[in-house]
């Protein structure tokens, strides 16, 4: 799409900071973070809002949830275990559809959160 922000991006017209990057999916650092992680993961081809994608889709989708964990682990947020197996650390994702959902981006893009409670702050 010739004027969305994500789309310039993922074909490097403008930059950031790229924390992955395959054939599918880039993901980077969010220029006004809610948390000390706060990344986004986002697929190259231009879906508006997760409401775009149909059943075919299921494989990038699953794709961009099942590279969240390996990110969060990648920046020391990832969900951990006590000896006693009190659960440690954590993080969230978080995919805003619309305006009433909290969009701001019209690009389907997937939010990993993680820090101490980060999402108190995030709408």
């Amino acid at each position: 799409m010739e004027n969305c922000l994500f789309c310039k991006i993922a074909a490097k017209a403008i930059p950031s900071t790229i924390v992955y990057e395959d054939e599918d999916l880039l993901a980077f650092k969010d220029i006004n973070p809610a948390a000390p992680v706060h990344l986004l993961v986002i697929p190259k081809r231009h879906f508006a809002t997760l409401s775009d994608c149909s059943a075919n889709e299921a494989p990038l989708l699953g794709k961009m949830l099942a590279l969240a964990p390996r990110l969060a682990e990648e920046f020391g947020c990832a969900v951990g275990y006590e000896a006693d197996g009190t659960p440690t650390g954590g993080y969230k994702t978080v995919i805003n559809s619309g305006p009433d959902g909290g969009q701001e981006v019209y690009h389907l893009h997937l939010h990993l959160v993680g820090g101490a409670r980060p999402w108190r702050g995030m709408r």
